[in-house]
Protein backbone atom coordinates (compact mmCIF):
# COMPACT_ATOMS: atom_id res chain seq x y z
CA UNK A 1 0.00 0.00 0.00
CA UNK A 2 0.98 3.07 -0.86
CA UNK A 3 0.84 6.54 0.50
CA UNK A 4 1.24 9.74 -0.94
CA UNK A 5 1.69 13.01 0.78
CA UNK A 6 0.91 15.89 -0.71
CA UNK A 7 2.74 19.02 0.35
CA UNK A 8 -0.50 20.37 1.26
CA UNK A 9 -1.16 17.46 3.64
CA UNK A 10 2.70 17.47 4.96
CA UNK A 11 2.02 21.96 5.69
CA UNK A 12 -1.05 21.17 7.47
CA UNK A 13 0.89 18.12 10.03
CA UNK A 14 3.38 20.69 10.64
CA UNK A 15 0.40 23.34 11.43
CA UNK A 16 -1.23 20.66 13.34
CA UNK A 17 1.62 20.21 15.39
CA UNK A 18 2.76 24.15 15.56
CA UNK A 19 -0.86 24.26 16.92
CA UNK A 20 -0.10 21.65 20.22
CA UNK A 21 2.96 23.25 21.11
CA UNK A 22 1.91 26.37 21.01
CA UNK A 23 -1.26 24.92 23.47
CA UNK A 24 1.48 23.37 26.09
CA UNK A 25 3.18 26.85 25.77
CA UNK A 26 0.61 28.70 26.42
CA UNK A 27 -0.29 26.32 29.48
CA UNK A 28 2.56 27.12 30.78
CA UNK A 29 2.68 30.95 30.64
CA UNK A 30 -0.38 30.82 32.51
CA UNK A 31 0.65 28.94 35.13
CA UNK A 32 3.55 31.34 35.69
CA UNK A 33 1.18 34.31 35.71
CA UNK A 34 -0.78 32.85 38.11
CA UNK A 35 2.12 32.72 40.38
CA UNK A 36 3.40 35.84 39.59
CA UNK A 37 -0.33 37.74 40.54
CA UNK A 38 -0.13 35.52 43.79
CA UNK A 39 3.31 36.88 44.36
CA UNK A 40 2.14 40.72 43.26
CA UNK A 41 -0.83 40.35 45.78
CA UNK A 42 1.45 39.47 48.85
CA UNK A 43 3.83 42.60 48.01
CA UNK A 44 0.60 45.23 47.44
CA UNK A 45 -0.39 43.77 51.18
CA UNK A 46 2.77 44.30 52.34
CA UNK A 47 2.55 48.02 50.92
CA UNK A 48 -0.77 48.62 52.44
CA UNK A 49 1.10 47.85 55.95
CA UNK A 50 4.10 50.12 55.47
CA UNK A 51 1.65 52.54 54.16
CA UNK A 52 -0.51 52.82 57.51
CA UNK A 53 2.96 52.63 59.52
CA UNK A 54 4.25 55.71 57.70
CA UNK A 55 1.50 57.66 57.86
CA UNK A 56 1.20 56.84 61.52
CA UNK A 57 4.55 58.05 62.01
CA UNK A 58 4.27 60.93 60.36
CA UNK A 59 1.30 61.93 61.97
CA UNK A 60 3.40 61.79 65.64
CA UNK A 61 6.56 63.39 63.73
CA UNK A 62 4.01 66.45 63.01
CA UNK A 63 2.89 66.82 66.78
CA UNK A 64 6.26 66.51 67.46
CA UNK A 65 7.86 69.17 65.61
CA UNK A 66 5.12 71.15 66.18
CA UNK A 67 6.05 71.49 70.50
CA UNK A 68 9.51 71.71 69.18
CA UNK A 69 8.83 74.75 67.60
CA UNK A 70 6.86 76.26 69.89
CA UNK A 71 9.68 75.73 72.94
CA UNK A 72 12.32 77.42 70.36
CA UNK A 73 9.34 80.00 70.24
CA UNK A 74 9.33 80.50 74.27
CA UNK A 75 12.88 80.53 74.35
CA UNK A 76 13.42 83.43 72.14
CA UNK A 77 10.50 85.02 74.10
CA UNK A 78 12.49 83.88 77.44
CA UNK A 79 15.21 85.61 75.93
CA UNK A 80 13.27 88.83 74.37
CA UNK A 81 11.87 89.12 78.75
CA UNK A 82 8.46 89.29 77.26
CA UNK A 83 7.11 85.54 78.82
CA UNK A 84 7.60 84.00 82.01
CA UNK A 85 10.21 81.42 82.94
CA UNK A 86 7.50 78.87 84.40
CA UNK A 87 5.70 78.53 80.77
CA UNK A 88 8.64 78.69 79.10
CA UNK A 89 9.80 75.46 80.82
CA UNK A 90 6.43 73.67 80.70
CA UNK A 91 6.54 74.29 76.91
CA UNK A 92 10.54 72.29 77.04
CA UNK A 93 9.05 69.83 78.80
CA UNK A 94 6.14 68.93 76.56
CA UNK A 95 8.45 68.93 73.67
CA UNK A 96 10.83 66.66 75.40
CA UNK A 97 8.27 64.12 76.34
CA UNK A 98 7.10 63.87 73.07
CA UNK A 99 10.64 63.61 71.73
CA UNK A 100 10.96 60.90 74.27
CA UNK A 101 7.25 58.98 73.57
CA UNK A 102 8.39 59.33 69.65
CA UNK A 103 11.48 57.39 70.17
CA UNK A 104 10.16 54.72 72.72
CA UNK A 105 7.42 53.84 69.81
CA UNK A 106 10.55 53.29 67.13
CA UNK A 107 12.41 50.82 69.96
CA UNK A 108 8.99 49.08 71.08
CA UNK A 109 8.14 48.43 67.27
CA UNK A 110 11.22 47.38 66.12
CA UNK A 111 11.66 44.83 69.37
CA UNK A 112 8.50 43.65 69.47
CA UNK A 113 7.39 43.14 65.61
CA UNK A 114 3.81 44.90 66.58
CA UNK A 115 3.57 44.79 62.41
CA UNK A 116 0.02 43.46 60.98
CA UNK A 117 1.00 41.00 58.79
CA UNK A 118 -1.03 40.19 55.43
CA UNK A 119 -2.88 37.28 55.22
CA UNK A 120 -1.22 33.94 53.83
CA UNK A 121 -2.42 32.61 50.80
CA UNK A 122 -3.60 29.00 50.26
CA UNK A 123 -2.25 27.06 47.76
CA UNK A 124 -4.32 26.70 44.73
CA UNK A 125 -6.43 29.63 46.15
CA UNK A 126 -6.46 33.37 45.62
CA UNK A 127 -7.40 36.10 47.95
CA UNK A 128 -9.65 38.73 46.48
Amino acid sequence: MDATITIKDAGLILLGIGLIILVFYLAYLVRNLVTTIKSVNRILADTEVISDIAAKRSKDVDKIIADVSASVGDISEILKGNQNTIAALTSIVNSLGSLKNLFAGFSKKAGKKDVKQPPHHEKGKVNP
